[in-house]
């Protein structure tokens, strides 16, 4: 099964995230896609760490989420939006090779036999970006989206702090 979460930040998507993956597994996978960028990031992984408990394994991979055999587990993937960040970066901005990289390794991913959860971030649904980097990943960001609602079993959309069921 995929499911698929988006919302804006602060929205409530990883907590329910993580207690859809608890109600699926007594001991899911937190696959972390954040790269450490600098000190105020590291505390915001530290935040997100001490939020699971000991039932969950931690992962963390920047790009190749299918590296790993996730065969018969529950895997919450946090976040999409996080992850196509070291996509941009790597491929400095080409949206086009971006999302195709992306897009090829989401389905690497989820040819696995697991349960996937994906956390992801609405950006454009804000203030018009006011660079064209800026632009270009809102675009990225929002077909990348598109792709894995798409491909999803069931949908959420989070706003403050209420699902509101997709499909």
């Amino acid at each position: 099964m995929i499911y698929y979460i988006t919302g804006g930040q602060r929205s409530g998507k990883s907590s329910y995230g993580q207690e859809l993956a608890l109600s699926l597994s007594n001991n899911p996978v937190y696959l972390a896609t954040a790269r450490h960028w600098d000190g105020d990031f590291e505390k915001r992984i530290e935040r997100h760490q001490a939020d699971r408990d000991d039932r969950w394994q931690n992962v963390e991979e920047e790009k190749a989420l299918s590296s790993h055999d996730f065969t018969g587990k529950t895997v919450l993937v946090d976040c999409i939006t996080l992850w196509l960040t070291n996509y941009f970066v790597d491929t400095k901005n080409d949206v086009d090779a971006c999302l195709k990289q992306a897009q090829a390794e989401f389905e690497k991913l989820t040819s696995q036999d697991a349960d996937f959860i994906f956390i992801s971030n609405e950006i454009g649904m804000g203030t018009h970006a006011h660079t064209e980097v800026g632009r270009k990943f809102t675009d990225l960001q929002g077909w990348m989206n598109q792709y894995i609602a798409k491909k999803s079993d069931k949908a959420w959309l989070m706003v403050s702090g209420i699902a509101m069921k997709l499909k």
